[in-house]
């Protein structure tokens, strides 16, 4: 994985927090075969090493129960859903942006079918079966207390359509029995990514802040001592 800036994880470290970068299979980073162990009928894998990641900052100290926090985009808010709702006791906060999160009907909209190589297709039944076993959309559960999430979604994005960030919204909303708020950021006038400067600091400042405040963590004070 190589070294880069990020500017939202100085803020949060600066903030108090700790940040990991998960490792997990079905990214690029160690070749062809790391891929495809955590795509298609693998894609599972992904989710597990995420969990395995989450359970690891425990053991070694670096997190503690309830404070655990994580956000993801577009793969990463597929990824983030997956585990907001095949564990959901084990975070205390989920920001979910730009996400596919019905992994029946991705296909259907934006660039979907262009995925099917990557995720598989609803249309064959051994695919579907594999899809629905993961789909984040498919399985939000009716009485359960899920834990703090934005959804963030742009009604210019053709390449993941808000759509799965509103019906998981509308379907968390409903199904959860816990206090933690389940919200959804609607941006108008952007895309998938490009946006001004402006509206990209205001995203990463609302999401740090949401994540933040469910955790615990102060905001941050200026050089000179002010309240901010």
């Amino acid at each position: 994985m190589s070294p880069r800036y990020r500017a939202q994880v100085l803020a949060w470290v600066r903030a108090g927090g700790v940040f990991a970068w998960a490792g997990l299979r079905g990214g690029g980073e160690e070749g062809e075969r790391w891929h495809l162990a955590g795509s298609g009928e693998h894609k599972q894998n992904t989710f597990d090493d995420f969990a395995a990641a989450a359970d690891h900052l425990l053991a070694a100290g670096w997190s503690e129960p309830g404070r655990i926090a994580v956000m993801g985009t577009s793969n990463g808010g597929l990824l983030v859903g997956a585990a907001l709702t095949q564990q959901p006791g084990k975070y205390a906060a989920v920001v979910c942006r730009a996400p596919l999160l019905d992994m029946v009907r991705y296909e259907r909209s934006g660039l979907g079918p262009s995925w099917v190589p990557e995720y598989g297709s609803a249309h064959d039944p051994g695919q579907l079966r594999t899809l629905l076993g993961y789909s984040p959309y498919h399985r939000v559960t009716p009485g359960t207390v899920y834990p703090a999430v934005l959804l963030a979604a742009s009604d210019g994005d053709t390449r993941t359509d808000p759509l799965h960030a509103r019906k998981m919204c509308a379907a968390l909303q409903h199904a959860t029995t816990g206090p933690a708020p389940v919200l959804l950021r609607l941006e108008h006038g952007v895309s998938h990514g490009a946006r001004s400067v402006s509206r990209a600091i205001a995203l990463e400042a609302e999401c740090l802040a949401f994540l933040a405040h469910q955790v615990g963590l102060p905001a941050p004070q200026p050089p000179d001592g002010t309240t901010p």
